[in-house]
């Protein structure tokens, strides 16, 4: 079974950073294993060539392996643990959606699949990076749980996302992605 998902998660990762939704050492992507476990790529791990090796599982309490994982493993954990449905997790950083986001508070689709799939959705403004990685991993679930939604767009910094089925995480973020594109060029 894990053999199985970190094949999956392999492809979707090299899908994504193909569309530069994942940078070479930028972006993470997990699934649950059991209720106290979850598979998260590697700190340093290269999206467009990742190997089984490439991916760590981690457990709720912290051990030695955590120092190895994703920077965003934190907050990977706490979406698990307090989002029930969440069964993959992702974090992207597109593009246009992130420029776009930069700039604007909100993000309504122009496009007849943005508009199906997202209708419009909240920047949320961290404010200040300086102390980002500190709050994030309180911040996201909360965002998400409060506001009852599987993703989170994040001002200059990219998206979270959850879900039960990873291809439709990706075609979610690719959804958002081309809104954003699209309203870039139609201003």
């Amino acid at each position: 079974m894990n053999d199985f998902l970190k094949e999956e998660m392999k492809n979707i990762a090299l899908s994504m950073f193909r569309k530069n939704f994942f940078g070479i050492f930028h972006g993470s992507i997990s699934a649950k294993i059991k209720q106290d476990q979850f598979i998260i790529n590697r700190k340093n791990a290269i999206f467009d060539d990742l190997e089984k090796s490439d991916f760590i599982k981690l457990y709720s309490k912290k051990d030695y392996r955590w120092k190895d994982a994703s920077i965003d493993a934190d907050i990977h954990l706490n979406i698990y643990k307090n989002i029930g449905e969440a069964k993959f997790v992702a974090y992207a950083m597109p593009p246009f959606l992130t420029s776009y986001s930069i700039s604007h508070d909100k993000i309504k689709p122009i496009d007849y699949f943005g508009y199906k799939e997202i209708k419009e959705a909240e920047i949320y403004n961290p404010k200040q990076f300086d102390d980002w990685y500190e709050r994030a991993e309180f911040e996201i679930y909360n965002h998400l749980k409060s506001n009852q939604t599987n993703f989170m767009i994040i001002k200059g910094y990219g998206v979270y996302i959850f879900g039960r089925d990873l291809q439709q995480i990706a075609k979610t973020i690719a959804i958002m992605e081309n809104s954003c594109k699209i309203l870039h060029y139609s201003q």
